[in-house]
């Protein structure tokens, strides 16, 4: 199954805030393990929504809006995306990430679809 995991960002990662030195590397010992397991496909950090733009479709119409974008909860600082076989193994990986800010942070587990659910 392969899911995309989302950072979602914070305050401080809306406000540009970079992740310390020890955070990177915490985060780089996490991503060897991943991918060493053969889980982790892709990821990367996000720019804040300050320097994105949304793109709205109504009908055949389109309208281009600059960021930043609220609440800023919603909004995503980072991603991976992971190949397991369930998305409990993933709630276990998750738990064993070093936290991604400097406070309190959460990530979200959505897993995609396959094939076999739009047969």
């Amino acid at each position: 199954m392969r899911c995309m995991i989302f950072v979602k960002a914070t305050a401080d990662s809306e406000a540009g805030v970079m992740p310390t030195p020890d955070l990177l590397a915490a985060m780089g010992k996490f991503n060897e393990e991943l991918i060493k397991a053969g889980i982790m496909k892709d990821g990367g950090g996000l720019r804040p929504t300050s320097r994105g733009k949304r793109v709205r479709f109504s009908g055949t119409n389109r309208s281009v809006n600059d960021g930043p974008f609220t609440p800023v909860e919603d909004q995503v600082a980072g991603y991976w995306i992971w190949e397991v076989k369930s998305i409990e193994e993933a709630v276990e990986w998750v738990k064993r990430c070093p936290n991604p800010m400097p406070g309190d942070s959460v990530i979200e587990i959505r897993p995609e679809f396959d094939a076999a659910d739009f047969a």
